[in-house]
Formats: C-alpha cells, structure tokens, sequence
C-alpha cells in the first residue's frame, strides 16, 4: 500500500472488487443492477409527471424517492466502476469533499422521505376519510423540503468536520467511496467526540425514522385485518410487508455501519452493508413501489397505448 503525508491533496479509494475473474463477475452484476436502478428510476419520474393519473400525495413523494435514488447512485457507482476499469483510484481532496457531501444528503433525505412515505399510507389506509386533509400539496411540498434541508445541514456539518481534520500517514481509503467513518479511521487526532456526533445523527435520521416506519406499518397491518375482502386484505398486507422488507434493506445495514464502533467492524463488512444502501435499495426502491402498484402498471399501459397506438 501506497503511503501519503498529510500535505498530499488526494485520497486512495481501495475499492470494493478484486482484480481478478471474480471481481469482473460481481462487477458485472452491479453494473447491470446500476442500469436497471437508473432505468427504473427514470422511467417512475417520467411517468408519475405525464400521467394526470398519479398526480397524487403518494406518487408526489414516490416521485422525489426516485430522483434521490437516480443520484444516489451516479454519485457512487461511476466512480467505482471508473477505478475498477482504468485502476486510477485517487481522487481529490475536493472531489471526495463534494461525493461525501452529496452521499450524505441523499442518505439523509431519502430515509426521511421513506418515514413520509410510511406515514402516507397510515392515513390512507387507518383514517381514508381524512386522507385529503391531512396530505395535502402543501403537506407534501413541507415533507420534501423539510428531508433536503435536514439532510442538507446534516450533510455540511459532516463534510466539513471530514475535511477539516489532519491526516497522516497513509491517505488510502479502505472504502469504495468518501465515507466519513472510513475517512476518519486516517486521521491524526483523537476523533471520539466526532463519533457521538455520528451516533446522534444517526439515531435522528435512521433510527428514528426507523421505529417510526414500522410503527406505522404495524398499525396498517392491523387495519388490514378489518378489510372485508380476502383478497384485498390478502394483497394490502403483502404489500405492507414487502415494502417493510425494503425499509429495513436500507436502514438496517446503514444503522450497523453507523453505530457500531469501529473496533466491532471490518472494512470488508462495511463495503458490504454499504452495497445494500448505495446500490441494491436504489433499485428495488421503483420495483417494490410501483410495479407492484396497479395504479403505476395502469398508467404504464396507457403511456405505452398513447406511444404506440395500440390496445392493451
């Protein structure tokens, strides 16, 4: 390993894949999953603008998930897959300033917007009668504003204390992007107030939300139990529990990375976890919660009617 003084203006991004037939095999898989995310994502924006049907609170919402998951991972997954091909794995100091940043507002606003989400269907499934009341445009409008700013401030405070710090040594990080507890595990000076700091962020923004979530969804789950129909009741809980499952796919691996000190964890893990909340989230997020909905497939069929002139 490559060492660098603390005056050099570039990290090291150790990556996540091996140099070998394996690492090509897995980096295959994540870049089609990468396409597949961005495809996904791209084509639920598109849909819920030109479809007057989906011009609703939760499709609003659903809307801002997908285009915080397009950017969640064009800023992970080019660079990644750029040092994999070419072996150039330095990045600047500024670059890795700019990709830790932009990650952490987009972790942070998307696990809030997942809380909304959650709340969303509670009011629409426990109380319909009062569902145009209480999720308004302008309710929606707060919710989404309200996620970018907390995860905006959030984001600069610890960017800055990252980049703010000295670093000796060796500037390699053992990581495949400019994670801050990755980053931090370089520097020069004692960084335990800094990790209290992470662990309140962390309870605010994932644990939290977290409990909040799958309160709602428990409660939903027992709302579910008075529909009438079998069928229906059949098919709202496993709707319910399906998009739980994803919840937790994205909370649970980045609350672990988070809150588990350091000295419990591998470098090796972490890059794991984070390929759940980076990369595979991203793209079940517009599967689980479209595809499966019948008003997102109707609103397909008729966009693809309306294309190609023909009856479906």
């Amino acid at each position: 390993m490559e060492n660098y003084n603390w005056t050099s203006t570039d990290f090291i991004l150790l990556g996540l894949l091996p140099p070998s037939r394996i690492g090509l095999f897995l980096f295959i898989i994540i870049i089609l999953i990468f396409l597949l995310a961005l495809i996904s994502n791209l084509s639920m924006i598109f849909l819920i603008f030109v479809d007057a049907h989906l011009h609703k609170p939760m499709y609003f919402l659903l809307n801002q998930l997908s285009f915080v998951d397009l950017n969640y991972v064009s800023t992970i997954v080019p660079k990644m897959a750029s040092d994999f091909l070419f072996g150039n794995k330095t990045i600047s100091f500024f670059g890795c300033g700019v990709q830790s940043f932009f990650f952490l507002t987009l972790a942070g606003a998307e696990a809030l917007l997942l809380a909304s989400m959650a709340y969303d269907r509670y009011i629409a499934i426990c109380f319909p009668l009062h569902y145009h009341v209480h999720m308004t445009k302008s309710v929606c409008v707060l919710m989404i504003t309200v996620s970018w700013i907390m995860g905006s401030i959030n984001s600069c405070a610890h960017t800055v204390y990252a980049l703010h710090i000295p670093y000796c040594q060796s500037r390699a990080i053992n990581h495949f992007f400019c994670d801050v507890p990755a980053m931090l595990t370089l520097a020069c000076m004692d960084t335990w107030v800094y990790e209290y700091t992470v662990f309140v962020s962390t309870i605010l923004f994932l644990v939290f939300p977290f409990i909040g979530i799958a309160c709602s969804y428990g409660r939903v789950l027992l709302a579910v139990y008075q529909i009438p129909s079998s069928e229906g009741r059949k098919k709202a809980y496993s709707t319910c529990s399906t998009h739980l499952t994803v919840v937790t796919f994205y909370y649970a691996p980045f609350a672990f990375t988070y809150l588990c000190p350091s000295s419990f964890r591998s470098p090796t893990e972490d890059k794991i976890l984070a390929v759940f909340y980076t990369i595979i989230t991203p793209m079940l997020n517009p599967v689980i919660y479209s595809l499966r909905n019948q008003e997102v497939t109707g609103a397909l069929k008729r966009i693809i009617q309306r294309i190609f002139f023909v009856k479906m």
